[in-house]
């Protein structure tokens, strides 16, 4: 099996619920995986919309999700650091937050990808996109892709 990534909230490819939106409660939706490899140290998640007009989009960043953890709950709370050591970093609109699907208009796909680690990170919280990513170089175990779409017409 290899690493896996889904939410009870909407299924792969499908729309993503209005409440984890902008024009909804704008909270993250719950986030489930399994069969993560042998050897990971922690996980990363980033959302990204590939369908902005100005660009790729970062909807939210964290990482060093201890490996024991194989859920995020619905609803994770704007902070730079969770409970269990989650750090979040900094999104597109420059906060440390999820920020819900928001297009200007038409249908957007949300990209879901979730980071087997072979490390942590050595990176403070509100880090970019761009950090993590480098941050992970040589150190990615596998990696699992959800993707939800979602529409607006403006």
């Amino acid at each position: 099996m290899s690493l896996q990534l889904f939410s009870p909230d909407f299924q792969e490819g499908q729309p993503i619920p209005r409440k984890f939106s902008c024009d909804g409660l704008d909270a993250s939706p719950q986030l489930d995986w399994k069969d993560a490899p042998a050897g990971t140290a922690c996980f990363a998640l980033i959302v990204h919309d590939p369908d902005a007009p100005a660009g790729d989009w970062v909807h939210w960043v964290l990482y060093n999700i201890p490996m024991e953890v194989t859920r995020l709950a619905e609803g994770i709370p704007p902070e730079k650091e969770l409970r269990n050591g989650t750090l979040q970093g900094r999104n597109s609109w420059h906060q440390i937050r999820y920020g819900g699907p928001c297009p200007p208009g038409g249908t957007h796909r949300y990209i879901f990808t979730l980071y087997a680690l072979d490390s942590k990170l050595k990176l403070e919280a509100g880090a970019e996109r761009r950090e993590v990513l480098h941050a992970m170089l040589g150190h990615i175990l596998a990696e699992a892709k959800f993707m939800g779409t979602y529409s607006r017409n403006n």
